[in-house]
């Protein structure tokens, strides 16, 4: 495969040794790997739809709507229940659990075996919620939903990291997020489709069940990654997976080697591998990005915004139906600016999409506060300035679909390198469900408080780690894992930590010397 990497010179480790090129057997295999974004997109969209619907809420939270029906109570404060965002967010406390385990997991049964593993628990989890009979039964339900968006999280990012060519590893990562929009947007669709009947919220909460079926039968067809099968002793297999995907003019024995190189020296050390990631000081960046990445994601506002846009349209002054329809239209752009991002991620690197998404969502966060803040004094927000506030929020939206919405998995699934892949992942992930927990558990507080000013709180976060990001993150655009290394090297602040502090490499410690 002929590409210019960044930084990275043709010969060893470089794409331009490897050949090949994009086959069609890569792009189906990645496919079918990254609609393990179902799974996760289908929750986020359809916790919120549900969490409005009347049935729902007299079964198991019948205060909510004694709230709704006090006139005098605080339009920002009717949905403002610590059992309500419980019943939400249970499940990422359920899933950061299992992401602790699942790179221990993953390195036992390959990254194919954790996502089987993943779509299996949440298919068990969209079973018992859709027939649930009291909050227990729930709330134990979204646990099994967690536990399967854990497990699946994790494996799949690595996946496609793993099995793209380098220089289509940002496009081919883009479709894990490609088919999490996907998930959302359907999620909305039948929450919209099924909020007129009596027992729709079954419905909505119970075909949770058909993505895990997709991920679960698509991954009896796929084949493992490279370096699953070569940590796992499998050397034949692994050089079969890779002239499977990489097709007959690849230079596949020069790739594998790298490969091997870089799986033996990872399980050299392999048992130290997370006490590596948080105390050696040559995995500084790794650490630090692993944990920044998930906070540009959560911290943008985005994500809660997401999970609740059906209450937060109704506060807006939209009815239940025309909420329900909102968080359709919200979903159907970030899916179409995801098209986008595909288009031009490996054209003009990670940074830029950064920063363009940083400028549009501070812009729209900004004139929703002050909408709604100007609008404050009326006791309600006219239909003129609702349709504003949709149309902000999903240019809002758009901006987060092109940017940090597909980058939360590209990255981390990118800068790792093999030795604390695993473990550097599973912080990452774990991180990111611990931030969506305390989201999800603490945003319908947040706007009860600040009001209006909950969207201003969200635009400084996006400012503040906007900057760090772009002075601090080296782009990554087209370099090859295993030659990832150089990049940190060279970085004017970070080749103090990874390299020998005038961007050369260090002498690789011994194997008698790692623990």
């Amino acid at each position: 495969m002929a590409v210019g990497a960044v930084g990275v010179e043709a010969g060893h480790g470089s794409p331009l040794a490897y050949g090949g090129e994009l086959t069609f057997t890569v792009v189906m295999t990645c496919l079918v790997a990254a609609s393990g974004g179902l799974i996760f997109g289908y929750d986020i969209g359809i916790s919120g739809g549900v969490s409005q619907m009347k049935p729902f809420l007299q079964t198991f939270f019948p205060k909510v709507l004694r709230r709704m029906a006090d006139a005098k109570r605080s339009q920002y404060c009717i949905f403002d229940s610590h059992a309500l965002t419980s019943f939400t967010s249970s499940l990422y406390i359920a899933g950061l659990v299992s992401s602790f385990a699942a790179g221990r997991v993953t390195r036992s049964l390959g990254r194919r075996g954790v996502m089987l593993l993943g779509g299996a628990l949440f298919f068990a989890g969209g079973a018992m919620t859709g027939a649930a009979m009291n909050l227990a039964m729930l709330i134990v339900g979204r646990m099994l939903l967690g536990f399967g968006v854990g497990f699946t999280n994790q494996a799949t990012p690595l996946y496609l990291a793993e099995m793209a060519p380098a220089r289509w590893r940002g496009s081919l990562g883009v479709a894990f997020q490609f088919f999490l929009a996907l998930g959302i947007l359907i999620a909305n669709l039948v929450n919209y489709g099924t909020a007129r009947l009596e027992w729709g919220w079954r419905l909505s909460l119970g075909l949770a069940g058909a993505p895990a079926i997709v991920i679960f039968v698509g991954a009896l067809f796929l084949t493992d990654t490279p370096s699953s099968f070569i940590m796992r002793g499998k050397a034949d297999l692994a050089r079969s997976a890779l002239l499977r995907v990489r097709g007959a003019s690849a230079n596949v024995d020069a790739e594998l080697k790298d490969i091997t190189r870089a799986v033996e020296a990872a399980q050299s050390s392999e048992e130290g591998a997370f006490r590596k990631l948080f105390a050696d000081r040559q995995y500084r960046p790794h650490l630090t990005f692993s944990i920044v990445v998930p906070f540009c994601h959560q911290l943008s506002g985005m994500m809660v915004l997401t999970f609740f846009s059906p209450l937060v349209f109704r506060i807006a002054g939209f009815g239940s139906n025309a909420a329900l329809m909102g968080a359709v239209i919200l979903a159907a752009v970030k899916f179409g600016s995801l098209i986008l991002s595909t288009l031009v991620i490996d054209r003009y690197g990670r940074k830029v999409l950064v920063m363009v998404g940083a400028v549009i969502m501070v812009v729209c966060q900004v004139a929703n506060a002050w909408i709604m803040g100007a609008q404050a004094a009326n006791g309600h927000i006219p239909r003129a300035y609702g349709v504003a506030l949709l149309v902000l929020t999903c240019v809002q939206g758009a901006g987060f679909g092109m940017s940090w919405a597909p980058l939360i998995w590209i990255i981390p699934g990118e800068i790792f390198p093999m030795e604390i892949r695993s473990a550097g992942q599973s912080v990452s992930v774990s991180t990111t469900l611990g931030l969506t927990f305390l989201q999800t558990q603490t945003f319908l507080a947040l706007l009860c408080r600040l009001k209006y000013a909950t969207f201003a709180y969200y635009a400084a976060w996006v400012v503040a780690l906007t900057a760090f990001v772009l002075v601090f993150l080296p782009e990554t655009k087209g370099v090859p894992l295993e030659s990832m290394g150089s990049v940190w090297e060279r970085h004017w602040y970070w080749k103090r930590f990874v390299g020998d502090g005038h961007g050369r490499r260090k002498p690789a410690s011994s194997p008698s010397a790692s623990t």
